[in-house]
């Protein structure tokens, strides 16, 4: 929970972040989305830590035979306001990414009061990702 109040409800932490980016890690190679490897349904994901999450998705990939060279990610909400924070999420990314912080790009944004990250029911995050065959 944020200091000012603010949360998200999720099965797990509802970190849309780590969230987009797995999506984007596991999008770049055809391997479905995160529901297909940690269901919703499954009880054993509930309150995941959604950087134990990202970590097996990188896992996964490198399974696979692949590595992760970038991430772009912009995340969209009226609050909080996140510029604070941008550096130290950029840096456990990284860490669980296994690149170095100049390879994760994240951004924040508001919707400017439309739709329901403007009227503050929700947040949500974009991402895509740069991945290279070992």
């Amino acid at each position: 929970m944020h200091p000012d109040g603010l949360g998200l409800d999720g099965h797990s932490d509802a970190d849309v972040l780590a969230h987009a980016i797995a999506d984007a890690l596991l999008g770049a190679l055809s391997l479905g989305d995160i529901g297909k490897y940690f269901p919703p349904e499954d009880p054993q994901w509930k309150d995941l830590d959604s950087l134990f999450l990202l970590e097996n998705v990188v896992s996964l990939i490198g399974e696979r035979g692949w590595k992760v060279i970038n991430v772009d990610a912009v995340i969209i909400a009226e609050r909080p306001k996140l510029k604070p924070y941008i550096d130290r999420m950029r840096g456990n990314l990284a860490e669980r990414l296994g690149v170095g912080i100049q390879s994760v790009g994240v951004k924040a944004t508001t919707n400017e009061r439309l739709g329901p990250e403007g009227r503050e029911e929700g947040i949500s995050s974009h991402a895509v990702a740069l991945l290279e065959e070992l």
